[in-house]
């Protein structure tokens, strides 16, 4: 699985989830900080379509957070205030560039949680679609 797709998974799904992956690490290896959780502004960047141009459309508010285990760095970045949370994505995304043997099992995880994610989307989805106002255009004849 990329890490692209992993961490949306992980950061929209149920928060159990990077807190038990985690854990399964940190039980099991030395995991040293590099940076720990901390909050930052990243650019947001977004394409004029038009003129096909890029411009900075404002900030984000961020928690990044750097770990190491076994001389391999993993990075998490997350949205908003929510320093365990980025803790829990860099140990995670450290186990997975180290290919510590734990990793093996976590994608049956990560697709169970993917396929949770869609379900509740359509769900809220339908429910905002019931809701929707059809307005018809009445032709008087003139």
């Amino acid at each position: 699985m990329q890490r692209k797709k992993r961490t949306e998974i992980l950061i929209n799904g149920a928060r159990e989830i990077p807190a038990r992956l985690a854990e399964q690490i940190y039980e099991r290896y030395e995991v040293n900080t590099i940076e720990q959780p901390n909050n930052g502004l990243v650019m947001t960047k977004l394409r004029e379509t038009a003129k096909k141009s890029l411009f900075y459309l404002g900030e984000v508010f961020i928690t990044e957070c750097k770990v190491q285990i076994n001389n391999v760095i993993g990075l998490g970045i997350v949205k908003g205030h929510e320093p365990e949370l980025a803790y829990q994505l860099a140990v995670i995304d450290a186990a997975y560039r180290a290919e510590l043997k734990e990793t093996a099992s976590w994608s049956e995880v990560l697709i169970a949680e993917e396929e949770a994610i869609r379900r509740k989307r359509t769900l809220r989805q339908s429910k905002i679609l019931q809701t929707k106002v059809n307005f018809e255009t009445m032709d008087d004849g003139e």
